[in-house]
């Protein structure tokens, strides 16, 4: 018998196969949700530790902060498709298994990753240079869109019940590592090139490395199984006679409920994780006056000890359960963030370092619990299609748009706690959406 017709189920003390079968398979899964999500944030990171360098070469003719706000624009318009992309990667990965979707979706990721690196800039074909960057951000946005809530969903279906936070926390450890390696190697940029390679080709390298990054991840993920869930209702499908309902038909049918409490609950991490993990280098270069290598050294500790925390949290909330660590994160996030982005302003570098550290514990306290919630809150049949859409839909709405609406807030008002308010805003609501639901972890996840 195959591997991919064992009906191997990690929740439920198989004895199908043996133990170490069982870990083997469950580290080639968390090697395939690693990849892909690493491959995507590197690339966020890459766009937006280098932001400055990409507004003067596709938008020379505007001042610093119009030219900010241009890119940070066309970060955020690559966010208009994730829900579309969301139901569409969701009904792939709901009706033809996770590993199709997530193998194809790599593909698209990395491909127009790498197409960045060959633009042209404004000085050789004008506005067809921004028009061009545009369009490769939309497509990578729509094939993003399928890539954090499937790996999710992938884990958390191979992974053993009472370690299903532990295990599902690799994604959002990946997505950090991904900023992690991308601020390293901006930062090495920096320190290693002149403004004028910097804006001539140096910017281009880290687009570069998108396309063999990207084929590794998809090679693994091919050579993997399903996830038993979905074998499993494929068999329970395939039993049934009459119609089989589109996904998304039957997540806005039957559970319109999780469906809101998911995007109220995704909004915290949706703004926090782009304002405290990507925009604030910027801010802190930008806005603050600290040196740009000052600013991505800070943003590069705090990265690292957040994918600790990430892994700790995880944990946790196997522990205490995913209501739990998500209202305390929100409660934390509402009584500190406008005080110590307060403290920002005058502090020595020592502890602007330590505020990040702060920012980013509590950050892992929501990040490390929030996926492993998505994917318990839907039941098998529409968890990609509810996860993708409701995950995708906030972060269009609230996470992409968040560091032009932080530039542009700054700029309309003087405030310079302007992020620091967008955050407590996102606090409440997903504080408010998780006081709307039941606990969902220490039982099997639903089917």
């Amino acid at each position: 018998m195959s591997l991919s017709e064992q009906p191997l189920s990690y929740g439920t003390a198989s004895m199908n196969a043996p133990l170490s079968e069982e870990r083997r398979v469950l580290r080639r899964a968390a090697s395939a949700a690693f990849m892909g999500n690493f491959v995507e944030w590197f690339d966020y990171a890459a766009y937006g530790y280098l932001a400055a360098v990409i507004a003067v070469v596709f938008f020379p003719q505007t001042d610093k902060t119009s030219g900010l706000l241009a890119t940070f624009a066309v970060f955020a318009l690559s966010f208009i498709v994730r829900p579309i992309g969301g139901i569409v990667w969701g009904h792939i990965g709901d009706r033809f298994g996770r590993r199709n979707a997530l193998s194809l979706s790599i593909l698209i990721m990395s491909g127009s990753t790498f197409c960045i690196a060959l633009l042209p800039s404004y000085a050789q074909v004008g506005l067809l240079a921004p028009g061009l960057l545009l369009a490769i951000r939309l497509v990578q946005g729509f094939s993003a869109s399928g890539e954090y809530a499937g790996a999710s969903a992938f884990l958390a279906e191979y992974a053993p019940d009472r370690k299903r936070g532990f295990y599902t926390c690799l994604v959002p450890a990946s997505t950090a590592a991904g900023l992690l390696v991308g601020s390293l190697f901006a930062s090495q940029l920096y320190a290693h090139l002149d403004s004028a390679q910097l804006h001539e080709w140096g910017w281009r390298l880290p687009f570069l490395l998108a396309a063999p990054l990207g084929l590794i991840g998809r090679y693994i993920r091919l050579h993997l199984a399903d996830t038993p869930k979905f074998r499993e209702m494929e068999q329970a499908m395939e039993s049934k006679q009459g119609e089989h309902r589109a996904p998304i038909s039957l997540l806005f049918g039957r559970y319109r409920r999780q469906l809101l409490v998911a995007i109220g609950a995704t909004c915290l991490n949706a703004v926090a994780f782009y304002l405290i993990l990507s925009y604030m280098p910027t801010y802190l270069s930008a806005e603050m006056g600290m040196s740009e290598s000052d600013s991505f050294l800070a943003s590069t500790v705090s990265l690292a000890t957040y994918i600790g925390f990430i892994f700790l949290m995880g944990k946790l909330s196997d522990r205490f359960g995913r209501k739990t660590m998500l209202v305390a994160a929100s409660l934390l996030f509402l009584a500190l963030t406008v005080p110590l982005f307060g403290l920002l302003g005058n502090a020595a570098f020592a502890f602007i370092l330590l505020i990040q550290i702060g920012f980013g514990l509590m950050l892992a306290m929501n990040d490390g619990t929030l996926p492993c919630f998505l994917a318990e809150i839907f039941p098998t049949r529409v968890r990609y299609t509810g996860f993708a859409f409701s995950f995708n839909t906030a972060n269009a709405l609230f996470g992409g748009t968040a560091p032009f609406i932080a530039t542009w807030l700054i700029s309309l008002t003087g405030n310079k706690l302007a992020p620091a308010w967008m955050l407590v805003a996102a606090a409440g609501v997903a504080l408010l959406a998780m006081l709307c639901v039941r606990e969902t972890a220490y039982r099997p996840m639903a089917d």
